[in-house]
């Protein structure tokens, strides 16, 4: 891409206005850096500078975090034994106990963050997020169909939330689709199967036993705790494909976002975009979901406090998902430490977090006018 070509896809984004509250965002400063061979990129400077402080924050709270429980660890013990050193007993309970958890909660925010991005962009609507469209809860009936009826182990529940999870994706995109999908058409189609599957839930949380009931009320909340190396590598082998996937699409979402016709006119071929990102997304969900339970909010507030930060067009993927890591380690930090005694699940602070965020929103848009 040349400089050029960049300015004019900056200018002409007024597509990210639409998911933010129909607010066109402001353009912002940035730089070209240009190699031997003639190939030039634009740099936003701001954004960048953004997602490494963004990067900083999260590997800090998960320094913090590694450190914090029963057993407390200076920041500067828990860095020289993830090096290597420290004592046996402080490598067994950094290494093997706190480490796997920590990293569910990185690779959970960042996919969650991510997908996020991805539906608010496609769908060109703030409210486009798996929380809203139904894919989480596709993903919590797919578990809790494994878990209560089945009275399945952690491996085979996390293959339902997945199925689960993919089933709904595929299931919204169909109904959704008329000549093509549009965003608001995919919005309403997901709340519509949201709605369902929370109903289909609490149908199953009846069907079982009372142990295996209230297994699966701590999973649905949203938890980190118990999690260890066999939730890391299915979360990390899946970002390792996916990320690379929707990067690679990152130009054809930015023109996705000023209109179909406009990104016809400008090469890309829409639909097949479109499905590639909202599979990508539907995947990112459900590996997330089957890893810690529907976590809320993180996938709703994370792309647009990111896009507030950042203040750039087009979709902020990266920083959205440094965003998404970064909330939810703070949050689990908070679960932790700001209760006593008494440690919540992270999909407790979440939702309170996020529900704030709803609220101070809609305050802000009653205050402009445009609600």
């Amino acid at each position: 891409m040349n400089a050029s070509a960049s300015d004019k896809v900056g200018v002409g984004n007024g597509g990210v206005g639409v998911g933010n509250g129909g607010e066109r965002a402001p353009r912002t400063r940035g730089a070209t850096l240009r190699t031997r061979g003639g190939l030039s990129v634009r740099v936003d400077v701001r954004a960048a500078l953004t997602g490494l402080l963004l990067a900083a924050g999260a590997l800090t709270m998960s320094v913090v975090l590694i450190g914090t429980g029963d057993f407390s660890i200076p920041p500067g013990d828990v860095v020289r034994t993830l090096f290597g050193g420290g004592t046996p007993i402080e490598h067994f309970i950094v290494n093997e106990v706190r480490l796997p958890r920590v990293l569910v909660g990185l690779l959970v925010g960042a996919a969650l963050g991510l997908a996020g991005a991805l539906f608010q962009s496609v769908s060109r609507n703030p409210l486009g997020s798996p929380d809203v469209v139904g894919f989480g809860q596709g993903s919590a009936a797919g578990a809790l169909t494994v878990l209560v009826l089945f009275n399945g182990d952690p491996n085979q529940v996390a293959a339902g939330a997945v199925a689960g999870g993919l089933l709904t994706g595929l299931g919204v995109y169909a109904l959704a689709w008329r000549r093509g999908v549009h965003g608001y058409r995919l919005v309403l189609v997901g709340i519509g199967a949201s709605s369902t599957l929370t109903a289909v839930n609490g149908y199953l949380l009846t069907q079982g036993h009372q142990e295996d009931a209230a297994r699966a009320m701590v999973w649905l909340t949203g938890s980190l705790n118990g999690r260890d190396w066999a939730q890391v590598w299915p979360l990390a082998c899946t970002c390792a494909v996916l990320v690379p996937v929707v990067l690679g699409h990152a130009r054809g979402l930015r023109m996705l976002e000023m209109g179909d016709d406009s990104a016809y006119a400008l090469g890309v071929r829409v639909e097949r975009t479109r499905l590639v990102l909202v599979l990508s997304a539907v995947l990112l969900t459900a590996v997330a979901t089957s890893a810690a339970g529907p976590v809320a909010f993180v996938a709703l507030v994370a792309p647009q406090l990111a896009r507030r930060l950042t203040r750039a067009t087009g979709p902020n993927l990266v920083p959205a998902a440094l965003m998404g890591a970064a909330l939810l380690i703070s949050a689990d930090w908070s679960a932790q430490r700001l209760f006593g005694a008494d440690q919540l699940p992270v999909g407790v602070v979440t939702g309170v977090l996020g529900g704030c965020y709803l609220l101070g929103l809609l305050i802000t848009e009653r205050r402009a006018g445009r609600i």
